[in-house]
């Protein structure tokens, strides 16, 4: 399947903030009106509740976590409406943790050992993703605004990867052979997960826009991933892994 570049998407995304909201007039219907959004993801993949076997998190770092929106609304009546829209973004996140016991398949050296593993645990995630949310809108007056739906997303140049340092991994089983790990990434093990993530997910979307000033305003939402990132034969990882992401930004009205 192609993947699209990323400079490519970039520069989509920053050809559209650039043009006249008279562009898009011949084909805006007169009950509908158009928004595009500018915001910043903040989150992370985590699992659903923190399992035991993560001690502690030690450091956490968001990457470049940009998203370029644009919203159709259709109004029903004063109050109710319905939002559909296209979203470019991306979403990951750097993590140092603690882990003890954790199962984790790694490479050391060439060699590839699977086991339980204690230690410290350096992981990064980064996607780019082309988002379709379908939102039900409810107007609390003329500026502010409340919406909830669901998103479906495809997702382009998966990446999960990282290393343990500091540690140990008992080979197959918590009482394996123990296989110790150096103090940094050369002398510890790598893995890389990236080929078993999946393309597409799906989950749960909800927001507040709020205008301010004529055209323009901000808005506020979270998006909570429902599918996991992995495919659904992925067990290396013990847990089921979920994108769990706000996202703060201004939004101006073309229409």
């Amino acid at each position: 399947m192609m993947k699209i570049n990323k400079k490519t998407l970039l520069s989509l995304a920053l050809a559209a903030t650039t043009l006249p909201a008279g562009a898009f007039s011949f084909s805006m219907p007169d009950d509908v009106s158009y928004t595009i959004r500018l915001g910043y993801n903040i989150g992370g993949t985590m699992p659903l509740g923190i399992p035991a076997t993560i001690r502690s998190m030690n450091e956490y770092k968001p990457k470049s976590n940009f998203s370029l929106a644009i919203d159709g609304h259709k109004r029903f009546d004063s109050r109710w409406g319905i939002m559909v829209g296209l979203k470019l973004e991306s979403k990951g996140m750097e993590v140092d943790a603690t882990v003890k016991n954790y199962h984790m398949e790694m490479v050391q050296g060439g060699k590839r050992l699977k086991g339980y593993y204690t230690g410290n645990e350096m992981m990064s995630t980064e996607s780019w993703l082309v988002t379709l949310p379908v939102r039900a809108t409810f107007s609390i007056n003329d500026n502010l605004l409340v919406r909830l739906g669901p998103y479906f997303s495809y997702v382009n140049s998966p990446k999960f990867d990282g290393y343990v340092y500091n540690g140990y991994l008992r080979e197959n089983t918590p009482t394996g052979t123990k296989i110790v790990m150096g103090a940094d990434e050369e002398s510890g093990a790598t893995f890389d997960f990236s080929d078993d993530m999946r393309r597409f997910q799906f989950g749960i979307d909800a927001g507040v826009d709020w205008n301010f000033y004529r055209r323009w305003g901000m808005y506020a939402e979270v998006s909570w991933g429902l599918t996991s990132i992995f495919k659904k034969d992925f067990n290396t990882i013990e847990q089921k892994l979920y994108p769990i992401y706000g996202t703060l930004g201004v939004t101006y009205k073309l229409k």
